[in-house]
């Protein structure tokens, strides 16, 4: 039987999906290792660890263990400076609103999935206009744990109404592919953060939407009937740290 976009969801990371940012994250995180005067290179941890939130990618930084209230603080600090440092570049990836546009116009639910706090989600996506497009949205604020566990995916699957085999995750990184398919989706990435051979398996690698259709995810679908089981390569270091 030929599949519906109806019956069918798709999931959207935001840093590195909707907006292409990591080089500003990362600039923000060497201000603040500067400030601390840790030697970390962030551009390499991000590339590593992309997609968990900032407090836990600060405890890996850190040879032994700092106070959460701590790790918070220079967590707002880092924020701070990114939102300085990107202020004037916010733009959405090559043809995002277009592909939205057609995705909400073929039938598909369509979700935000993000460990970002609400006012940094909308920094990004009221700025851009783009919430217009997403019938739900989950952050930081709405799960326990962040990714690449897979609360924030099957949240989201849960609030569309839309089972998990039937979701389609867009992520930019190793970490949030993994969280995707520990919810059982399948994934399209991005290049934006990573190279492709990065990545574990995922149903297509694509460096914008400009390219995209609502008939080729179905088709990728097709292609792709079953979910990838997560991978084994994430240290456990950095699951320790979770």
């Amino acid at each position: 039987m030929p599949l519906h976009a109806s019956d069918h969801a798709l999931i959207f990371d935001m840093d590195g999906v909707l907006i292409d940012n990591t080089r500003y994250q990362a600039k923000a995180f060497q201000l603040l290792f500067r400030e601390l005067g840790l030697q970390t290179n962030a551009l390499n941890l991000l590339k590593r660890l992309n997609g968990m939130p900032a407090t836990n990618i600060l405890k890996t930084v850190y040879r032994n263990p700092v106070p959460e209230k701590e790790l918070k603080t220079y967590a707002d600090r880092r924020e701070f400076l990114y939102r300085v440092l990107y202020w004037n570049k916010r733009q959405e990836v090559a043809g995002l609103s277009n592909f939205l546009q057609a995705a909400r116009a073929a039938g598909f639910k369509i979700a935000l999935g993000t460990g970002s706090a609400p006012e940094t989600i909308g920094y990004i996506i009221d700025h851009l206009n783009l919430r217009r497009f997403f019938d739900v949205v989950v952050g930081k604020a709405d799960v326990d744990r962040g990714k690449p566990h897979a609360d924030t995916f099957s949240e989201a699957a849960k609030q569309l109404g839309i089972p998990p085999d039937r979701c389609v995750v867009f992520e930019d990184a190793v970490l949030g592919e993994q969280a995707a398919y520990k919810a059982k989706m399948r994934c399209i990435c991005l290049s934006t953060s990573i190279s492709s051979s990065k990545f574990q398996t995922p149903m297509h690698v694509m460096k914008d939407f400009t390219q995209l259709t609502p008939a080729r995810v179905l088709e990728l679908l097709e292609q792709n009937p079953y979910t990838p089981k997560p991978g084994k390569h994430i240290s456990e270091r950095d699951y320790a740290k979770l």
